[in-house]
């Protein structure tokens, strides 16, 4: 549990804080600088985390991952709780640390545009779900390399969908500063999309593997 919101804590701070840094530095990251950012701390989260809590970092990814009968129901609500309480205090140190620029990185969607924002973030979660089962869960993949899979996932779709919806494909992303600034524009959209994508994207990987593979909930590849 400690894991789960330390390491929520650490991607909401760093991938935030990197939105923030580059507002009040007038560019200095750019927005391919701030999808690095996103993208290295996953994955350096998931090779720290993975073998103590799994690293899920994301209440879409506890979903699927129960759904897919590989993480017990009784343990979902606490990981999604401590993840929301990970990113609500990763914002207040963001907002600590810069001040209140930018909506402490707040996932808004382009011009309010939350029909455009929902299928952006409901796609980006379906390839990354996709692409965690694929390299983490499934036995026959490259061992050890499901982190470096999925932090580079995490970049690209930032690179791309960042400007379109924030791509956050994560709802304790998107839930602390939300909270911590008041932003909470069209902000089921960051729940439900992020949900829905990473439920549909275990059922399309359910019908590909083997039904024979041994079962993890780890992300690490381990």
């Amino acid at each position: 549990m400690v894991a789960e919101a330390v390491g929520t804590f650490v991607l909401v701070f760093a991938g935030t804080g990197a939105v923030v840094v580059n507002a009040v530095s007038g560019g200095a990251l750019t927005h391919l600088g701030i999808s690095f950012v996103f993208g290295a701390v996953v994955a350096a989260l998931i090779y720290t985390l993975g073998h103590i809590s799994g690293a899920h970092i994301n209440p879409a990814v506890t979903l699927a991952l129960w759904a897919l009968g590989r993480f017990p129901a009784r343990r979902v609500l606490s990981y999604i709780l401590v993840q929301l309480a990970g990113a609500a205090a990763a914002s207040v140190a963001v907002l600590v640390c810069f001040g209140n620029q930018a909506k402490l990185g707040a996932t808004l969607p382009l011009a309010g545009n939350w029909v455009q924002a929902f299928a952006v973030e409901l796609l980006l979660t379906f390839i990354l779900m996709l692409v965690i089962c694929g390299s983490a869960l499934d036995p026959r993949a490259p061992r050890g390399f499901a982190g470096l899979a999925i932090g580079l996932t995490v970049g690209l779709e930032a690179g791309f969908g960042g400007p379109i919806s924030g791509a956050s494909m994560n709802p304790a992303r998107s839930f602390g500063p939300a909270l911590v600034a008041g932003a909470w524009e069209a902000h089921w959209v960051y729940w439900l999309a992020p949900i829905v994508g990473a439920l549909v994207a275990g059922w399309v990987w359910q019908q590909m593997r083997d039904p024979l593979e041994e079962t993890s909930t780890r992300l690490d590849g381990g």
